[in-house]
């Protein structure tokens, strides 16, 4: 592994099938190594019913990562010696968290992450009315329809502005929201040529402020990140890193309550 991570492009053209066939070489008899220990321990009962469970336990561990070491060595093999293109729901990233995507979004710093997306709605007032762990590596503009679904469940109602960035945009998505009742959709156009008046329509007052508003969650992604611990989940398992975003969000919507209450309040005392 440390041979690998050390070539450069041009010593991985040249060395990396050498050594990726040792590596899996070794990976195959370790996991041989494990089923040979589960089948001598088939018949193992503990002296007590505790440790009759902790060798069960144990056993159905080793199994398990066992699975999940056929699968990494597979999909070297497929990927690497066959030169074969792996689909991405195929692979796995982490034999500790199974459930991890491989996350793409163009950034310079941080081309390849590795996580889950988070689909987050915001209101005027602060407040997050929709959070989603997403499956996979969708493309943004899948959410649209959906989200506009959860708030009128939530809200009676269409909201009055719908404003994201351009990886929502699509033109189903714009008479989408359109028939929704939205009165001001603000999602700027993905690629080609603006029309003009799609070209005045964005440079309008409306739409520009639209645009503010919706970069406001940029900075709530930080508050959430850096403030309500939601950068990383230490649990294991995607249940809880379900469970550590809407902790999150609650914490934040809580805060951001009583922040409101505050300022309501002191306006009040003020009028008085």
């Amino acid at each position: 592994m440390q041979a690998l991570q050390r070539m450069t492009t041009v010593q991985r053209r040249a060395h990396q099938r050498k050594k990726y066939r040792e590596l899996i070489a070794i990976a195959e008899e370790v996991v041989g190594n494990a089923r040979a220990g589960l089948v001598r321990t088939r018949t193992m009962r503990g002296r007590d019913v505790l440790t009759g469970m902790a060798i069960a336990e144990l056993r159905g561990q080793i199994e398990h990562f066992c699975g999940l070491g056929d699968r990494v060595i597979d999909q070297a093999r497929r990927r690497v010696l066959c030169g074969e293109q792996v689909a991405t729901d195929e692979k796995i990233y982490s034999i500790f968290e199974p459930h991890t995507n491989l996350i793409k979004h163009g950034k310079v710093r941080t081309p390849v992450e590795f996580g889950h997306q988070v689909f987050l709605a915001e209101s005027a007032k602060g407040l997050i009315t929709q959070y989603q762990v997403l499956k996979g590596n969708p493309p943004d503009e899948v959410n649209v329809a959906s989200s506009l679904q959860c708030h009128r469940q939530a809200f009676r109602r269409a909201p009055e502005l719908y404003g994201s960035d351009r990886g929502f945009f699509s033109e189903q998505n714009l008479a989408l929201c359109r028939h929704a009742g939205v009165k001001l959709v603000c999602i700027p156009q993905r690629g080609g040529k603006r029309t003009p008046w799609r070209e005045a329509y964005e440079s309008s007052t409306a739409f520009k402020l639209g645009q503010r508003f919706r970069a406001g969650i940029g900075g709530r992604i930080s508050v959430l990140f850096r403030g309500r611990g939601m950068k990383r989940c230490l649990a294991e398992g995607r249940d809880r890193v379900e469970l550590l975003v809407g902790a999150a969000v609650l914490a934040n919507n809580l805060m951001r309550i009583a922040a409101l209450q505050t300022t309501r309040s002191s306006r009040r005392r003020r009028v008085a």
